[in-house]
């Protein structure tokens, strides 16, 4: 049995999500679960406002707005668990999602207040007036009041995370800022923020990184110093369009495959509401996880590796993309890939119909998925090919995001139980 099989059955509901563009055919000709509705339209409606909202008002730190969304969406999945039995319980748990999707939002985006309002007050507005709605709504404003103070002062604000960190005087492995700019090093407090799940962001801290004198040290470093170069001879362009493509930040380069995930699903608004909850506290979670290991072993990245180290020295070498200020073991992005591909294999299947995603570090490129892991094998490339990564960083990420992930989905029964 696989490891996140118990996850499920600990979920309680079928979250196991359809792998078909299309729903069954049962679903596709039930009844509406009230006069007007759409089954699965407000968690679809919601899910896009979090989206604007995050794009239009979020923090300048990613987990910032994980956060966000791990806060309003746990909101959401804990007032749909309190909805009653019967025939409303559709409506219910459709005015408990808006209600406490908005009011999460409106606490953590004040500038999108209108645009929050108006939101709501079109969703209450296709739900039946009544005692359904009524208790929705209710349900929806104390999850989300109880959600925003139970994170209260968990260290993820934008100041708390990037926490003033100095770097040891330089030294052969030992992290220093990088060029461009030699910005000082991001991300450091988030080692010490609170988790959603986790007993403390050390709890899967990865072994130390290949030594510096190791075989495959010398196999990353060669690798990446070929076809991470800036003018790389080697490079196809193919694998500098994946560069590319996966540079941005992964908050957003995932939110659609979420959405494919989530819009696919057969389920009620609590299962979906649920998905989306437990794939943002995991990710969350991995975030913190993965700077808890970069900051234990505080390693350098490729470029100061190659320009001042004792292996084929070169100081004038540049890689494709600008590399980020903070330590190069592990990959931030490549933790959240397997993170986000162990949650969604388990709640959604390891395969789908064929979507498509665009990138905003890529513009005009299309590509085309049917499983998560595709996306974590890409990401693992592109990090190479973008010459601020090498592969067993990559990889070391991977294998950390699966544990936090797996560790999300053994203990998702008491995140989405209603708080008191």
């Amino acid at each position: 049995m696989k490891p996140y099989r118990s996850a499920l059955i600990t979920l309680g509901s079928t979250l196991a999500l359809s792998a078909s563009i299309t729903v069954p055919s049962a679903l596709a000709t039930a009844a509406p679960p009230y006069p007007g509705a759409d089954r699965g339209a407000v968690v679809r409606d919601w899910y896009d406002t979090t989206a604007q909202t995050v794009a239009a008002a979020g923090a300048p730190t990613q987990v910032t707005n994980s956060r966000t969304w791990a806060i309003s969406w746990l909101a959401a999945a804990r007032a749909t668990r309190e909805a009653p039995g019967g025939r409303d319980r559709a409506a219910f748990q459709d005015a408990a999602v808006a209600s406490a999707v908005h009011d999460s939002l409106v606490a953590l985006a004040p500038a999108r207040a209108p645009e929050l309002d108006a939101a709501l007050a079109t969703t209450l507005g296709r739900i039946p007036d009544g005692r359904a709605e009524d208790g929705g709504v209710a349900a929806g404003a104390r999850q989300a009041r109880l959600a925003l103070a139970a994170r209260q002062g968990d260290g993820l604000d934008p100041a708390s995370v990037n926490a003033p960190f100095t770097p040891a005087p330089a030294a052969p492995g030992v992290w220093q800022p990088t060029p461009d700019g030699y910005a000082p090093a991001a991300q450091y407090g988030n080692r010490v923020a609170e988790p959603f799940l986790l007993d403390s962001p050390a709890q899967y801290r990865l072994g130390p990184p290949p030594a510096l004198d190791s075989r495959r040290y010398r196999a990353d470093l060669a690798e990446v110093r070929a076809y991470g170069q800036a003018d790389s001879a080697v490079r196809t362009a193919r694998q500098t369009e994946t560069a590319a493509f996966w540079y941005g930040a992964s908050l957003p380069l995932y939110t659609e495959p979420l959405r494919v995930a989530v819009t696919r699903s057969p389920g009620s608004a609590a299962e979906r509401a649920g998905l989306v909850a437990l794939f943002h506290a995991a990710l969350v979670d991995t975030q913190i996880a993965t700077s808890d290991s970069k900051y234990a072993y505080t390693r350098w990245r490729p470029v100061t590796a190659i320009r001042t180290g004792s292996i084929g020295t070169d100081p004038a070498w540049s890689p494709l993309h600008t590399t980020p200020s903070h330590p190069d073991y592990p990959s931030g992005h490549t933790t959240y890939a397997g993170a986000a591909e162990v949650v969604l294999d388990a709640l959604a299947g390891s395969r789908t119909a064929p979507f498509t995603l665009t990138s905003p570090t890529a513009p005009g490129v299309e590509r085309t998925y049917t499983g998560w892991e595709q996306l974590t094998r890409e990401n693992v490339d592109a990090r190479v090919f973008s010459g601020i990564h090498t592969r067993s960083a990559d990889e070391a990420g991977v294998t950390l995001g699966k544990a936090v992930g797996l560790h999300a989905l053994r203990n998702a029964g008491r995140l989405l139980a209603p708080l008191r």
